[in-house]
């Protein structure tokens, strides 16, 4: 009888070891406002405090004509600053207000999908949102680990107020927690997605577009739908699976049909369109050339 070869009960653990080694691993991180939710949370603590809505919004664009905040970030600085909203508020109220936003369908299973159910790919997902993070937090509490949640922190004082920032996640705030995800979980920065809505998404979006990342806008704000790389428009946060299946999984529109039938969810209308935003003048030379012929009759 031939001797048996001492590696051959090995070859499984290998072939295991090297199938785990070749999945493929990215960080996809996610706004909160307008993007997971159908509301700003702002609003929803305007509300909560019984602050009238007109005033809200009266507070939040003065402080955006100032530049002196950026973008995302005004309601972070509204509430350490105006009289009106750090006299009321306290942690309890950002943690209420987060159970009364209203959230896009199916965030539970996004997470589950793309942790999970994407054979040879794993995608951590993080939400990083300018708003309180205790406000994100309470809203996805269950959903998404609250490690995996970066918003705006702030300091109280002993009566529970608001004593000052500890850190804005808007604008560059975003890029920056980008950087530190990557440098923690040791990945390329082109195995990095982002999906958001609005202008305080413009620097992020850049900065991960530059680096050969992939970016998703889920609205269309005339400043942020040029530069994401693909968008997508639906009222349940699965659709973001779309063009990451797409464009980074590599599937084709039938096999991401079937996958969401097998997961009881049916695609009723996927309508692709391309949008071209144009604004067309009358040209100034003309414009002079006759002045100048009807001068000389």
């Amino acid at each position: 009888m031939s001797a048996r070869n001492p590696k051959e009960h090995e070859k499984p653990a290998v072939i295991h070891a090297e199938a785990k080694l070749q999945t493929k691993r990215y960080i996809l991180a996610s706004d909160f406002d307008q993007t997971l939710s159908f509301n700003d949370s702002g609003y929803v603590l305007s509300e909560l405090l019984g602050i009238a809505e007109s005033e809200f919004e009266r507070k939040i664009k003065g402080m955006a004509k100032l530049n002196l905040v950026q973008q995302g970030g005004e309601l972070a600085y509204l509430l350490l600053h105006d009289p009106e909203f750090r006299s009321r508020v306290r942690r309890e109220h950002l943690y209420e207000a987060g159970k009364r936003v209203r959230l896009k369908p199916n965030i539970d299973a996004l997470y589950s999908f793309l942790s999970k159910d994407v054979e040879g790919f794993h995608f951590d997902f993080y939400v990083i949102s300018a708003g309180p993070v205790e406000i994100i937090r309470s809203a996805l509490e269950g959903i998404i680990p609250a490690d995996h949640i970066y918003g705006t922190e702030f300091e109280y004082n002993e009566q529970g107020e608001i004593e000052r920032i500890l850190q804005v996640t808007a604008g560059y705030g975003k890029v920056a927690v980008i950087d530190q995800l990557l440098e923690e979980l040791r990945t390329g920065s082109d195995r990095i997605l982002y999906v958001g809505d609005g202008s305080s998404d413009i620097h992020v979006m850049l900065h991960i577009n530059r680096r050969d990342g992939f970016t998703i806008a889920v609205s269309e704000n005339k400043y942020l739908a040029p530069i994401a790389k693909r968008s997508i428009l639906s009222e349940n946060a699965l659709a973001i699976l779309i063009p990451i299946l797409e464009e980074v999984v590599g599937w084709d529109s039938f096999a991401i049909r079937e996958v969401f039938e097998r997961k009881g969810f049916l695609i009723q209308q996927w309508d692709k369109v391309q949008t071209d935003m144009l604004t067309i003048i009358p040209s100034v030379a003309p414009m002079l050339e006759s002045s100048s012929l009807a001068a000389k009759a």
